[in-house]
């Protein structure tokens, strides 16, 4: 796919109209990748990074870089809808989430605000509200969600790092179906203030992009703001569990041999691949979605504060879980905080032997747009989805999708990490990103 990273020696003001030029290729349906496009305030941004370089005083290596965000974090001077019709007519913000702050001071050149599923609330990549822009890869396939815009803006070059959130699996599943490198934080890593929550139990912000550098980078820069290069640990000794059992149940033929051969390409690297399980944590997980789903219960309590009642306008596919969440006793809602608390504590105990599992991110290729209209469809399809992603957020683990070799469509594998080690797993799967591609 074509990409603006080609030439990383060019001019930030270059680079920028480079990206300008594929958002407006009708074929790259930028018009439905972003929901806002900054290109007079990004040619001003562009032009002071370019100055500064060549004076000496650049800003650190995201300066200039182009970068996109998705359309849940507030930009000041714009309403944020959250990809939903019935948020449009709110207040423009007065000020930057602090994420988006900390990118321009950065010297980032923000370039537009991209396309999302409705409240983050699905995995698949469709809006009915704002269109449904095709993976880019294949555009009469879906590119995955909720950081849908995000994944495509990456790939297609119109951005070269994209900031986005995963609450269930938002950043890495576009990522594994588009063919891209998502990063999970650990929650409360990076800011989210100024990002439309759908779970704040859950939610954690993150980048998608085309390296594993560019990830660790963005991390680096919105986490404490040293951006040092990050260093790829050698797989030499490195062990890997690889959770068989539920979490390879129905994975596609295409998908399990891409994942395979991934695993051959580890062991050939040095590294110790061991089969094993968690199945008695995802019996525990499993007792604790018998009593509720966060999701659907905060998003039901934030739109609440916000004065929404009428639920009217609201995709259907997405009205009915937030109209369950809001009908959840009280009690059920704490005794599931209890429950995940025990769970994470039970996961860090089972990662003390083997600190990485590693996944077939998604147990699929990306289906066609036209198989996921109907209700029935896309329900199956968001939850096979969200089967293995899910795991790192409700065990609050750091978790990155990296593409792997594979004939035909985008094949992502997912590794996790323990709970914190944020700047490990990153070393790991630049290793990682460095075995797969030797």
């Amino acid at each position: 796919m074509p990409s603006i990273q080609s030439a990383p020696h060019a001019s930030a003001c270059d680079r920028l109209e480079a990206a300008l030029s594929r958002i407006a290729d009708p074929e790259r349906q930028g018009a439905m990748v972003f929901t806002e496009i900054y290109a007079e305030e990004a040619r001003s941004a562009a032009a002071a990074s370019d100055r500064r370089a060549a004076a000496g005083r650049s800003l650190g290596p995201l300066d200039g870089r182009i970068v996109s965000v998705k359309a849940l974090f507030d930009v000041a001077g714009d309403a944020t809808a959250a990809g939903s019709a019935i948020l449009r007519g709110r207040p423009a913000t007065g000020r930057d989430a602090r994420a988006v702050a900390r990118l321009r001071a950065a010297g980032a050149v923000i370039v537009g605000r991209t396309h999302m599923t409705e409240f983050a609330f699905s995995a698949v990549g469709i809006n009915p509200h704002y269109g449904n822009p095709g993976n880019p890869h294949d555009r009469s396939r879906v590119p995955g969600g909720s950081s849908s815009g995000a994944a495509i803006s990456v790939i297609d070059g119109m951005a070269e790092i994209a900031l986005g959130s995963d609450t269930g699996g938002s950043l890495r599943i576009p990522a594994a179906l588009s063919g891209a490198v998502g990063f999970k934080p650990s929650a409360g890593r990076l800011p989210s203030d100024g990002a439309f929550p759908l779970s704040p139990t859950l939610d954690a912000i993150g980048p998608i992009t085309a390296t594993v550098a560019d990830a660790a980078l963005l991390d680096s820069i919105l986490s404490d703001g040293n951006p040092a290069p990050l260093a790829p640990l050698s797989l030499a000794g490195q062990s890997f569990l690889v959770a068989r059992g539920r979490l390879f149940d129905g994975t596609e033929p295409a998908v399990a041999a891409a994942f395979e051969a991934a695993l051959d390409r580890l062991r050939a690297a040095g590294a110790q691949v061991v089969d094993g399980s968690i199945e008695a944590e995802l019996d525990a997980l499993a007792e604790l979605d018998r009593i509720g789903v966060f999701t659907a219960i905060e998003l039901a309590a934030t739109l609440a504060d916000l004065g929404i009642t009428a639920l009217d306008g609201i995709d259907p596919k997405t009205r009915a879980r937030i109209e369950a969440g809001g009908k959840a006793p009280a009690a059920d809602y704490v005794r599931m905080q209890n429950r995940r608390a025990a769970l994470i504590r039970l996961m860090d105990e089972r990662l003390t032997r083997h600190p990485v599992l590693l996944l077939p991110t998604v147990p699929m290729t990306a289906p066609t747009i036209a198989d996921v209209l109907d209700d029935a469809a896309f329900h199956h399809v968001n939850l096979a989805l969200l089967r293995n992603t899910r795991v790192a957020n409700l065990f609050d683990l750091p978790a990155i999708s990296l593409p792997v070799p594979a004939d035909g469509l985008p094949v992502g594998l997912m590794a996790m990490g323990r709970r914190g080690s944020d700047r490990s797993l990153l070393g790991i799967a630049a290793g990682i990103e460095a075995a797969l591609l030797g």
